[in-house]
């Protein structure tokens, strides 16, 4: 019968620590790769293009008034009512409340937030209100949102001593796939 080779416990150190060594790097640069994707938007692309008329459409309804409940010019908007109603016009539809609304989309850091994510503000972890970007310019971040004081109006959240403090968090509900179904 031939001997038996063993490994010693170092060997399979080294084997564990090489292998490590071989994964790591390939998924880091995976990652990186995905966040520099979404933070370079291509100029006149079809989905820049298609951001850009959305906040035009949302800036149409410059001035409407705030009405609890309210979706539509006429009646007027509350915040999460306004979304899904410059959504709904650029054919993609979101649920009613900015809860709701908080669920959809991908989770994406806010220096990288583009025309047209949503930004969501809230206090003890609860959501209670969104916004669409309008401009992302410099580290400002500029919104277009119905706000109770106001109705429609576009605010520098990045600056607000309102608003800056309860941001939450931003979401792209734009997505390739959601692109994709509109053509």
């Amino acid at each position: 019968m031939p001997p038996r080779f063993r490994f010693s416990s170092f060997a399979y150190f080294l084997l564990f620590v090489l292998g490590v060594a071989l994964i790591t790097p390939s998924c880091n640069a995976t990652r990186q790769s995905r966040k520099s994707t979404y933070k370079k938007s291509p100029k006149n692309s079809s989905e820049d293009r298609f951001r850009h008329q959305l906040v035009h459409t949302a800036k149409k309804n410059l001035g409407v008034r705030y009405k609890y409940a309210g979706n539509t010019p006429k009646t007027g908007f509350d915040c999460s009512g306004f979304t899904k109603y410059v959504f709904r016009k650029e054919g993609i539809n979101l649920p009613r409340t900015s809860r709701d609304q908080a669920k959809v989309g991908k989770r994406i850091n806010l220096r990288y937030v583009h025309k047209g994510d949503l930004i969501f503000f809230g206090k003890r972890g609860k959501v209670n209100h969104v916004a669409i970007v309008s401009e992302n310019k410099k580290g400002d971040i500029y919104v277009i949102h119905s706000t109770s004081s106001k109705g429609v109006k576009i605010d520098n959240i990045s600056t607000s001593k309102y608003w800056k403090p309860r941001i939450m968090f931003a979401r792209n509900i734009l997505g390739r796939d959601v692109l994709a179904r509109k053509r």
